[in-house]
């Protein structure tokens, strides 16, 4: 399958994003402290981890924000901690814009339970994104004080920016993203929990688009998120989201856009890039033309390059559609090596 356009919505400036202690890009120095290593400028450097992170929870059980470090150097570190902070925000920018991401996601919301600080975060992140790339911002937070923040500072030159999201739970963000001339990704989800199948995620947007609409939105304002869930939680998942892709196209019409979480999918699981990827193919033929995503593992390039006659592909498409029982064959395949 040639895919043209892939909207990627770069998701790896969020807060959330963790790596390992000790793995592969958080290691010790020999003075006994530690760092995150990155490039920048084609050279390696080092993002000092400061105490307040290797004291608390997550560094004990083995896991580190590294975003959240970059910002926290990046405001309140000092001389060259500080720099090294801005750096590593910046070097992901690049590294996604090109790749080819449409847009980048910023989320500063797990950084701390203040929101007069993650409002001034919001705002830094932003600002030291726009310095690195060309691309517009999707500001994403669940909170509307600290998406106005956001959006208050992109640069509108760059295109239109984005808000992540809008749902009937989150009706009040519609407002803000009509003040500030902003798409919107519009999420499924329910008024108060999450929708059990594809009935419930149209029932909720048959609420949902026309409010959107009447609030001055076109077609190709929106990103309609169908919600991907966990397949290790339900070996159906992977099906009803593809059978709520094709129901949102024939419903809403070719110029609204369908983008969503989808390495959601894959959580729990071996071979995750893999799984992403064959995912990302089987919601573009059903009518997806993009998603939230990591740009370096899926973009338009590598989707058309992927191979579905090819062994890998086949494991992964049968556990994404129900027909490999618990993924067992794929599971079995991993520990084998052969994916």
């Amino acid at each position: 399958m040639q895919v043209d356009t892939f909207i990627g919505v770069g998701e790896n400036i969020h807060c959330t994003r963790i790596y390992k202690v000790g793995g592969k890009f958080v290691t010790q120095s020999p003075d006994g402290g530690w760092g995150i290593a990155y490039d920048a400028d084609n050279e390696a450097r080092t993002l000092r981890v400061p105490s307040l992170f290797t004291e608390g929870g997550d560094w004990g059980n083995g896991k580190v924000k590294h975003c959240a470090v970059a910002i926290w150097q990046g405001n309140y570190g000092e001389g060259e901690d500080r720099q090294a902070g801005v750096d590593y925000i910046q070097q992901l920018a690049k590294r996604q814009e090109a790749a080819g991401a449409t847009y980048l996601d910023i989320n500063v919301d797990e950084f701390s339970t203040d929101v007069a600080e993650r409002v001034k975060l919001m705002q830094w992140t932003v600002g030291v994104t726009q310095d690195a790339v060309a691309i517009p911002m999707s500001i994403d937070s669940s909170n509307e004080e600290i998406l106005e923040a956001g959006l208050k500072v992109c640069d509108t030159s760059r295109g239109r920016p984005m808000v992540n999201s809008v749902s009937l739970e989150r009706q009040d963000a519609i407002a803000v993203a009509i003040k500030y001339n902003a798409v919107v990704i519009a999420s499924a989800a329910g008024e108060s929990g999450l929708p059990a199948n594809t009935e419930e995620r149209m029932a909720n947007l048959d609420r949902l688009i026309p409010m959107l609409k009447a609030a001055g939105l076109a077609d190709g304002d929106l990103h309609i998120d169908p919600l991907v869930f966990p397949i290790s939680v339900d070996g159906n998942n992977g099906n009803g989201f593809l059978e709520a892709c094709a129901s949102v196209r024939q419903q809403f019409g070719a110029e609204v856009h369908i983008v969503a979480g989808l390495s959601n999918v894959s959580f729990g699981m071996p071979g995750r890039k893999l799984i992403n990827q064959v995912f990302t193919y089987l919601a573009v033929e059903q009518g997806a033309d993009g998603g939230i995503v990591d740009p370096m593992q899926i973009n338009a390039c590598i989707l058309s390059g992927l191979d579905p006659a090819s062994e890998s592909f086949t494991l992964a498409q049968d556990l994404l559609t129900g027909k490999d029982d618990y993924g067992m064959n794929f599971i079995t395949a991993s520990r084998e090596g052969k994916l």
